[in-house]
């Protein structure tokens, strides 16, 4: 379907006429966000035009909302989804109330451990990710909240200093099967970074790496916590217990969000 060019004086009608005419639900949202993104004319216009192909909105405005927060997002970087907000809420129940060892491992934007470091009186807190293009991203995410941001492997980059201390551990893991990458909307398959979406075989394979090694980055009493599909908890679980953690399903319907929560035997 073709649609209407935008000239320079373009209103907001216009700006929404295009965005609904290209297929966006929340055109008349999604031209404000834009809007205001934008510099100039020469800047809307180019925007437009990159979320008319089908560029996911935050990375056309370089943001996303996540937590009531402000998190910024680059091209081929992973934007946090709106469920995961449960797991970061989830999280914050079990933090000690005492200053906070947090670690977000496969961080993307860092929006998870920055989100929970906002909803916490004190943080110490570190990420990791693997891919390059996160890792500069979540730099300019985590600085203000006084964390660090590490390359690498899951573990392998952070201080091993952190072994025995870490009271919260997110690690929001790929978790989609491989054969089903290509059956998720565009905007994720063609515009964020396989390596952030694709778990393996059963979406499972980055997750048992991370088990295998947590019990000893926790500290006693620490929690960690992971995304996952519904029809994926019972494997999800086994895979804890097949590390010798304990684990727990949460869930929020609301947000149609489901969360694994790990601990410890020592700390049941």
């Amino acid at each position: 379907m073709s649609v209407p060019s935008l000239d320079q004086s373009a209103s907001e009608s216009a700006v929404v006429s295009r965005l609904r005419a290209a297929g966006c639900v929340f055109a008349e949202d999604e031209a404000r966000m834009i809007m205001s993104a934008a510099a100039d004319a020469a800047e809307l216009e180019e925007m437009v035009e990159r979320r008319v192909v089908g560029l996911p909105l935050e990375h056309v405005v370089g943001y996303a909302e996540f937590c009531g927060l402000r998190i910024e997002v680059d091209a081929e970087v992973f934007v946090p989804r709106r469920r995961t907000e449960a797991l970061v809420r989830m999280a914050a129940e079990l933090a000690p109330v005492r200053a906070a060892v947090v670690v977000d491992l496969c961080c993307g934007s860092g929006a998870l451990g920055v989100a929970l470091a906002a909803a916490l009186d004190e943080v110490e807190l570190y990420a990791a990710d693997v891919d390059p293009a996160a890792v500069r991203c979540a730099r300019r995410n985590v600085a203000p909240a006084g964390g660090e941001v590490y390359e690498g492997d899951l573990f392998a980059p952070l201080p091993v200093g952190l072994k025995g201390r870490v009271d919260v551990l997110l690690s929001n893991v790929p978790y989609v099967p491989t054969v089903e990458i290509e059956l998720l909307p565009a905007e994720a398959r063609d515009y964020e970074a396989r390596v952030a979406l694709d778990g393996g075989v059963d979406g499972l394979a980055v997750l048992r790496r991370v088990v295998a090694e947590a019990a000893e980055w926790l500290a006693p009493g620490g929690v960690l916590l992971f995304e996952t599909s519904e029809r994926q908890a019972d494997e999800a679980v086994a895979a804890v217990s097949g590390a010798g953690l304990l684990a727990r399903v949460a869930t929020d319907d609301d947000l149609d969000a489901t969360v694994i929560i790990a601990s410890r035997p020592d700390t049941a």
